[in-house]
């Protein structure tokens, strides 16, 4: 309402008016980054390298695998693979090791899972015929040994969880009675010790070891446990 002033007015203030405290801000929160394909190339790269030899060229090939390192110096922080390169004197598939290695390195960079490259690799046979590596292990072909060096790599970094943590404690059970089975009634091959399986074994699909054998009526692998009875 309107009030009249009579007199005259000499002086004049403000009062003070009582704000409401304002509540502190809360601290941001660090953001976890993650693998995508926008993150630039840091000048400086950790790296491993794996040498494969194969009976199929004199000359041995050195896959390079190079890590950008995520979130460093947090609790977050993360070792990714960012690059891949292949090396060697043997230039007969210099072609299609170039395409190999760029594809490989886009899917590093892509982000994600990108542990489905090793079994994509892994399952790549060679029309002429693989070969065995030391231990009596089956190798279906080159780009498949590539796979197994990768899958090498991403076990060391944490990426892929290490065989005896990935099989269930029931398969590792059924597995460890098929070989304690075997003990008792079969023979080892002198001439590869390392790879404790009997002589006559067939190759298991899934690991690619000769430990398949005819148990209880069932063709049963003594490595991995894959039986076709299920």
């Amino acid at each position: 309402m309107a009030i009249r002033i009579d007199q005259k007015i000499v002086k004049y203030g403000i009062e003070p008016r009582e704000e409401a405290p304002v509540a502190p801000s809360p601290r941001p929160k660090a953001s976890v980054i993650q693998m995508h394909e926008k993150i630039e190339r840091p000048e400086r790269l950790l790296g491993s390298t794996y040498k494969i030899k194969t009976p199929l060229s004199d000359h041995a090939l050195y896959v390079t695998i190079n890590d950008v390192v995520l979130n460093e110096g947090t609790e977050h922080e993360q070792r990714r693979p960012f690059e891949i390169f292949i090396n060697s004197k043997n230039m007969e598939h210099f072609q299609w090791i170039v395409a190999l290695t760029r594809i490989v390195s886009a899917v590093f960079r892509k982000g994600g899972d990108v542990t489905f490259l090793v079994e994509e690799l892994r399952s790549v046979f060679d029309p002429r015929g693989g070969y065995f590596k030391k231990g009596g292990r089956y190798m279906p072909s080159l780009v498949a040994e590539i796979g197994d060096a990768i899958e090498a790599h991403m076990r060391w970094i944490g990426l892929i969880e290490d065989e005896a943590m990935r099989v269930d404690t029931p398969s590792r059970d059924y597995v460890e009675e098929k070989q304690a089975r075997f003990g008792r009634t079969g023979t080892a091959n002198e001439e590869t010790p390392s790879r404790q399986f009997p002589d006559g074994a067939q190759f298991c699909v899934k690991c690619h070891m000769p430990a398949v054998m005819r148990m209880d009526g069932c063709m049963t692998c003594l490595n991995c446990g894959d039986s076709k009875c299920g």
